[in-house]
């Protein structure tokens, strides 16, 4: 039985056919056993989508045929048909809970915060189907600063580790006026000609460049590929400055992680429009990071409460019942010089077809203010502290 990633394997009609011996394999199994190319693979919590696309633009740039799927656009097994000399797939915790016979060239875990706890048990259970894309023999990558994730590593197994706050095999290394990214001792391309923003988009190219030198790409041909590299839409995608407010579109920030690396991404204080389905993560985790990096928080969604109560009025905090309704005030908040950042933490579904549908709503709510000579007021019901 070949069960779809979105369906939990401890349904009914499963479980049953499970106990009277049918043998139970997902898309990623039937996939390596279909292939003879070269896998990686990449999961975690957040940054995925980055790094898998960063490793297949950069396999691109150094002339290998490469693809590029899994969770992220083609599915994997459509990309059999590709006949690639490379193949680099995003997984999903769904994905991986089911694999048995996955034996990547070159795999990573870019790291783990609280997620998809309302299918998994705990974020020990979470973590524990992570892991198993590490199973086999090939080539580790390790993120030397997330401690769930350097505690998986294997003694005896090839290892390239990364880090942005310490040596690593991977690292990011300074001399008097510039910053790097480094492998071992060697600087391969200044930090200043990544096109991302965000320390947190250093440590994806960091784990792209590992997974990259595990298979063999050039180097110098990788670190075009970065210099290049535009990001993807709805992750930390700059829509539009109007009358000197940045507007940013982060609606692929589903869960908690992502929203967190997103606002620690700023120096200066944002306005943080938030909320959707939670998946049942603890949203006190939002807490610190709301408090010193937000001005003030517009919630939306089906958990806006749970937020509100979380953030116990540590900051102002506004609530919407629309996507418009949330820009709006935002409009009215915002002052010239600061930013406005869709970065969710939570899931879409609740309102939308997915995030990239929640994003696109915000970005057609961002572009309508340009019709108008001054933000559009909102009644005063709407908001509270």
């Amino acid at each position: 039985m070949v069960v779809s990633p979105g369906i939990a394997l401890d349904e009914t009609a499963i479980a049953e056919a499970v106990r009277n011996g049918t043998q139970v394999i997902g898309d990623i199994d039937l996939f390596a056993c279909s292939v003879a190319a070269p896998i990686v693979v990449i999961t975690g919590s957040n940054g995925k989508s980055t790094v898998t696309t960063m490793l297949g633009e950069m396999a691109n740039a150094a002339g290998i045929k490469a693809g590029v799927g899994g969770n992220l656009g083609v599915p994997a097994l459509e990309l059999v048909e590709q006949a690639a000399e490379l193949y680099v797939l995003e997984l999903s915790s769904f994905q991986l809970e089911r694999t048995k016979v996955l034996n990547a060239t070159a795999a990573t875990v870019l790291n783990i915060t609280a997620d998809h706890l309302d299918r998994h048990a705990d974020i020990s259970d979470y973590a524990a189907q992570k892991q198993r894309i590490f199973a086999g023999d090939g080539v580790m990558v390790i993120n030397a600063d997330d401690p769930i994730v350097a505690a998986m590593q294997e003694g005896g197994r090839r290892t390239f580790t990364f880090s942005i706050n310490k040596k690593a095999d991977f690292w990011i290394g300074k001399d008097q006026d510039n910053e790097y990214l480094m492998y071992g001792e060697k600087p391969l391309l200044p930090l200043s000609e990544l096109p991302l923003e965000g320390r947190h988009n250093a440590a994806n190219a960091l784990a792209a460049l590992a997974l990259g030198m595990a298979v063999g790409l050039d180097g110098q041909a990788m670190c075009k590929a970065l210099k290049s590299f535009k990001g993807l839409a709805h992750r930390m995608q700059r829509v539009a400055e109007i009358r000197g407010v940045v507007w940013v579109n982060d609606s692929k920030a589903t869960n908690i992680g992502a929203c967190v690396a997103a606002l620690q991404g700023y120096e200066q204080k944002v306005i943080l429009i938030a909320g959707g389905d939670a998946k049942g993560a603890d949203m006190n985790e939002l807490v610190p990071v709301v408090r010193a990096k937000a001005k003030s928080v517009v919630l939306m969604g089906k958990d806006a409460g749970l937020i509100e109560q979380a953030l116990n009025a540590c900051v102002p905090v506004y609530k919407a019942a629309t996507m418009q309704q949330a820009v709006n005030i935002a409009a009215n908040i915002a002052t010239a010089g600061e930013s406005v950042l869709l970065s969710p933490a939570c899931a879409s579904l609740d309102q939308y077809k997915n995030y990239q549908d929640r994003g696109d709503k915000f970005t057609e709510a961002v572009l309508g203010l340009l019709d108008h000579d001054a933000p559009v007021e909102f009644p005063a019901a709407m908001a509270g502290l």
